[in-house]
């Protein structure tokens, strides 16, 4: 990557502090990639004299800069989904999965993989999202699929956390290669900045104890974590039940499946006794609440949730707007009947529990502080009142998380500015994707 010297003058800049999120006005200085200072300036100057800026500046006046966003669960294996000839039922969960999704997954080939990473980060980028955790299926095409989707995230400059997704749903063979595949990437990206590896599991109802057996020796040989829907539908529990005899995380308990890298999605019909069991095993739950209403299968009720889990925010590759799925999540908050001080608590723990689980796998992920990467978003927001300490939350969810991402950049170099893609051919790419797209859509009809 080629070495960027610049400055973002006049921002309203959020660094992170311990738990507590400290804003000022000024300047962020780059250098080689790393942040190398913060100047605070005076914000009544800057009001006298908005448009004058140094050599070398980019003048962001008064936008709000904080740090990237993640997704803690995308299926970047979806994006194409839109507009497809489908048939059948679609009136439960279990016929959505048969009818759509695990058609779809048989459908891919390498090309469009590639279409479907592309549009991932095109979409990523706008939506100020830099890191991905994606949950891969592309049953007919497993071996490379990970590298694929790795080498376009890496063409655009993202970092990603990559797994395929095993199941024994198209046979015990190809549950294996699932496996291999998982394990071929940490192999082959071991040693690689960007990109990390996770054991890839579908769910606890299509997956039998040979592959829980398989899977925890991987993750004990490489001390790895797992990403696995859970609880996602009340068809997952009982289901699970049906066909082994327990529930999906007192499976995962009796494997030994669980820890603190591993990411459990949706959780929708958790009980009690596995809230227990996943803080036991310190293991993060990851919600996509676009996804569980567009199903129809209900929501978590957050405040049987103990304080003691980290919690985490993703899209289920629905789309790439983290900030509609934390407004999302916060207006759930409110409608299940807590307070305005117990919902921004909410927001408050996903924001730093994100920091910290990211930082498993990237310990790099910063802070907006000095000496760190430069690794950052401005978003199209510029605060009507001013910005401090105490009212950075009331800005946040009133006002950053409804306006778009203005800029991009990642280890100092621009990914998007002023809302146009860096080095991109946008055009170009997204005919690519369309060609790709009316392939699947001609296969599937």
């Amino acid at each position: 990557m080629k070495k960027i010297n610049t400055t973002i003058e006049n921002a309203w800049v959020c660094p992170v502090i311990g738990e507590e999120i400290f804003p000022l006005f000024g300047d962020i200085i780059i250098s080689n990639g790393t942040i190398s200072k913060i100047r605070s300036k005076n914000f009544q100057s800057f009001l006298k004299n908005p448009n004058k800026v140094g050599k070398d500046s980019f003048n962001v006046n008064g936008r709000v800069v904080t740090i990237p966003l993640v997704n803690f669960h995308d299926h970047i294996y979806s994006r194409l989904a839109k507009g497809l000839p489908l048939k059948g039922k679609f009136d439960n969960f279990q016929y959505v999965l048969k009818n759509l999704w695990w058609k779809l997954d048989r459908a891919l080939d390498s090309e469009m993989i590639v279409a479907s990473a592309q549009m991932a980060a095109l979409e990523s980028i706008r939506n100020g999202v830099t890191y991905i955790f994606d949950h891969h299926s592309s049953q007919n095409e497993i071996k490379g699929s990970l590298a694929t989707i790795k080498n376009v995230l890496n063409d655009f400059r993202l970092r990603g956390v990559l797994c395929f997704e095993s199941t024994d749903r198209n046979g015990f063979q190809k549950a294996v290669d699932s496996l291999n595949e998982d394990e071929n990437f940490f192999l082959s990206n071991e040693e690689k900045e960007d990109f990390k590896a996770m054991i890839g599991l579908h769910a606890s109802f299509t997956l039998t104890n040979e592959m829980l057996l398989e899977a925890h020796r991987l993750m004990k040989k490489y001390n790895w974590g797992i990403h696995i829907h859970v609880a996602e539908d009340k068809s997952d529990n009982k289901l699970s039940v049906e066909f082994t005899g327990a529930l999906p995380v007192s499976r995962l308990k009796k494997h030994k499946l669980m820890n603190d890298k591993s990411i459990l999605v949706h959780g929708v019909h958790l009980k009690e006794k596995d809230f227990i069991k996943i803080s036991e095993a310190e293991s993060a739950l990851a919600f996509c609440p676009d996804s569980n209403m567009n199903n129809n299968v209900g929501l978590p009720q957050f405040v049987k949730i103990p304080q003691s889990i980290p919690l985490l925010t993703g899209t289920d590759g629905m789309h790439a707007n983290i900030a509609r799925s934390l407004k999302q999540l916060f207006l759930i908050f409110r409608n299940q009947g807590l307070s305005f001080d117990q919902s921004t608590s909410f927001i408050k723990k996903i924001y730093f529990d994100q920091i910290t689980f990211v930082r498993k796998y990237f310990s790099d992920f910063p802070s907006l502080n000095e000496g760190e990467r430069a690794d950052f978003i401005v978003w199209d927001y510029v605060p009507p009142t001013l910005l401090s300490r105490e009212n950075f939350w009331g800005h946040f969810i009133y006002g950053i998380l409804e306006y778009p991402i203005h800029t991009v950049l990642q280890k100092g170099e621009f990914l998007m500015k002023n809302f146009q893609l860096a080095n991109v051919d946008e055009n170009k790419i997204r005919n690519e994707i369309y060609i790709q797209g009316e392939r699947l859509f001609n296969k599937l009809k």
